[in-house]
């Protein structure tokens, strides 16, 4: 059986002596900061996962697009199931960063320059991700691999589908759709963005309600974000679709959880964190219902 570590090691791309250690924090790739007589890089190792919807070339365009266009470390080489990018000497974020109003307007500002800027320089075919098709995609997976969470199902479906029409029709950007506190660097100097795996077109609501959802946000850094991203208050409407969407992403994130607890070979606590996420799913949804 071919390792990760092996993978890294047969790359056509080191010069002199190549070290490795693995890069904690990756939940869907293994990751890896490796160094030669150069300096240091990261790589990820990871094919194809289609119960995800992750596929690579999707991956590799979009992280040469956030490249292009300034908010994402740069693609020094690919290949078939790794991914190398640049090493940033940056601490990664946590939920309780967001916190301050400084932090969160710039990762708003990220997230913005990669819904308008990207799609004038992304090339090649490239996905979309329906959160809601995602989520049905999840259902099915967990009924047919009779997943010990599958009584769950036919209610989480159901508030889907309320949360899908309460959503209505959508402008399209194209979005990070991954918007963990983990995905943002800061260098000391600015934040950058990283791991483009479900990037794809998508509703910018996504991605605001994503990163609400998986921060912590108070309701007043809702509003306050809403604001600067659509400049203008957010009114009835808009609140209520966003909290649709926030509710969705909330759920994207722990039926994900539930797929990965059968699939995944990674060591991690997908049990605890599939509790965790559908706790912060169920709380978003009474804020939609009440909404």
């Amino acid at each position: 059986m071919t390792t990760p570590l092996y993978r890294l090691r047969a790359l056509p791309i080191w010069q002199g002596k190549v070290r490795a250690e693995p890069l904690g924090g990756g939940i869907t790739n293994i990751n890896f900061v490796a160094s030669d007589d150069r300096g240091r890089v990261v790589v990820r190792i990871g094919d194809d996962i289609p119960l995800h919807q992750i596929l690579r070339f999707n991956e590799l365009a979009a992280s040469r697009a956030a490249h292009a266009i300034g908010i994402s470390p740069a693609v020094l080489h690919y290949e078939p199931g790794a991914l190398v990018i640049d090493f940033l000497d940056a601490r990664t974020l946590t939920a309780a960063d967001f916190a301050d109003d400084a932090m969160l307007d710039q990762a708003l500002s990220l997230v913005a320059r990669a819904h308008r800027d990207i799609p004038a320089v992304l090339r090649g075919p490239v996905l979309a991700f329906w959160v809601f098709h995602v989520i049905r995609d999840y259902a099915g997976t967990l009924r047919d691999r009779a997943s010990i969470h599958a009584p769950l199902l036919p209610d989480l479906l159901r508030e889907a589908a309320a949360l899908e029409a309460a959503v209505g029709p959508v402008d399209i950007v194209f979005g990070h759709n991954d918007l963990l506190p983990a995905n943002f660097l800061h260098d000391g100097t600015r934040l950058w963005l990283i791991d483009w795996d479900y990037a794809g077109f998508n509703s910018p609501l996504f991605d605001l309600g994503g990163l609400a959802a998986n921060t912590g946000l108070s309701p007043r850094q809702e509003a306050r974000m809403l604001e600067s991203y659509f400049d203008r208050p957010a009114d009835g409407l808009l609140w209520r679709r966003y909290l649709a969407m926030k509710a969705a992403s909330a759920l994207r994130e722990t039926l994900w959880s539930m797929v990965s607890e059968i699939v995944s070979d990674l060591e991690f606590d997908f049990a605890t964190y599939t509790q965790t996420n559908l706790a912060t799913y169920r709380a978003a949804r009474d804020v939609f219902t009440q909404s």
